[in-house]
């Protein structure tokens, strides 16, 4: 079905930026909420989740290493549980591609495109994405290869610019109420960190599979980074009325004045977010894609590309009408689910599938 090879490089590369895309925007505020000044280290709690559904991904991928989830689901649970297990995680997999859609078209047409329908912006990246997920893996791996610096760049040149402006003092007092505002402030970013599990459908196509445990973890590091640099940019800059910023990055960009040259870096910003959502689509677009081919047992998952491309335009517009609703749902729905399709499941598959090889394996010696 698959035939390309991408290397651990590439995987990393594929997930850095579709776990920080949308997190970077609005997890700030978010945690801010709970967290206060100590939202920096919201991020850092949060990561465990991510080093867990790594080990658990890979610790999968090595009973079956060379299937993903939708084939070895069937082999722990037997066909009838395990197409029911699949349905729900790729229904999570689709529903969250039109999410992801959504809050990509919400952004630009709230901060630029105020004029232009929401369902065109939608349609017009799902129709891109869409054309890099029939190349196949190794076009999507190289996709990321080449927009990791223009991802990368736009976010160093905003910390360079507004660096003079930081309040250090911002920062205190450090754990001034205990450790459970941050940890309370983990709750949402940590739901983020469970779409590490998508790598359980990269795991297999790996030239190297056995760095693919070393780049998953530093992937999750990288991540937990910038989420922690970002947090602290936007608590330098705003200190306490942080939570009172939908995208602070975005109000961090229109804040930079240098020389009356330097001015409304929106485009920065603007930047970040369309390589970032470039990427976080296609691949939960190819998750979905092949794992809904491997699913019905079909030979090929190019003919699913399109079909599924008009369910994700037509979920990400009539499941979330408004951005209040997409809100909500990051804060309320996503963190729960999140951790059940794509932590909590994994681990019960691994306990079962672990506990059936060592019956077997005691049935053989006997």
């Amino acid at each position: 079905m698959e035939k390309g090879k991408i290397s651990s490089f590439q995987m990393a590369v594929m997930m850095y930026p579709t776990i920080v895309a949308t997190a970077i925007l609005s997890v700030p505020s978010i945690t801010a909420k709970y967290a206060k000044t100590d939202l920096w280290m919201s991020p850092i709690l949060a990561s465990l989740i991510g080093y867990v559904t790594v080990y658990i991904a890979y610790k999968l991928h090595q009973l079956y290493p060379k299937q993903t989830v939708i084939q070895f689901s069937e082999q722990i649970m037997g066909k009838f549980a395990g197409k029911t297990i699949c349905f729900l995680i790729l229904f999570f997999y689709i529903q969250g591609t039109g999410q992801v859609t959504r809050a990509y078209a919400e952004f630009i047409v709230d901060s630029f495109l105020v004029n232009t329908p929401i369902s065109v912006i939608m349609a017009s990246m799902v129709f891109l994405c869409a054309m890099v997920v029939r190349g196949g893996i190794e076009g999507l791996g190289r996709v990321a290869e080449l927009f990791l610096p223009m991802f990368i760049l736009p976010i160093l040149l905003l910390i360079i610019l507004v660096f003079s402006d930081f309040e250090f003092k911002n920062i205190f007092p450090i754990l001034g109420d205990g450790i459970m505002p941050p940890t309370k402030g983990a709750i949402v970013p940590s739901a983020w960190f469970t779409e590490f599990f998508l790598i359980t459908f990269l795991l297999p196509f790996l030239a190297d599979r056995k760095k693919g445990m070393k780049y998953g973890m530093m992937t999750v590091f990288a991540v937990m980074m910038t989420l922690v640099v970002v947090n602290l940019v936007v608590l330098f800059v705003f200190g306490p009325t942080t939570p009172s910023k939908v995208y602070p990055l975005m109000h961090i960009a229109r804040y930079i004045s240098i020389a009356d040259f330097f001015e409304h870096m929106e485009s920065v910003v603007m930047a970040i977010w369309i390589v970032g959502a470039f990427v976080k689509i296609s691949v939960f677009y190819y998750a979905a894609t092949l794992g809904t081919a491997q699913w019905l047992n079909l030979s090929d998952y190019r003919p699913v590309v399109w079909p599924l491309g008009i369910l994700i335009v037509a979920l990400g517009f009539w499941s979330l009408p408004n951005s209040m609703e997409l809100a909500r749902y990051n804060i309320g729905a996503f963190p729960p689910f999140g951790l059940l399709i794509q932590t909590m499941i994994p681990l019960f598959l691994l306990v079962i599938a672990v506990v059936r090889k060592r019956n077997r394996k005691g049935t053989e010696t006997s």
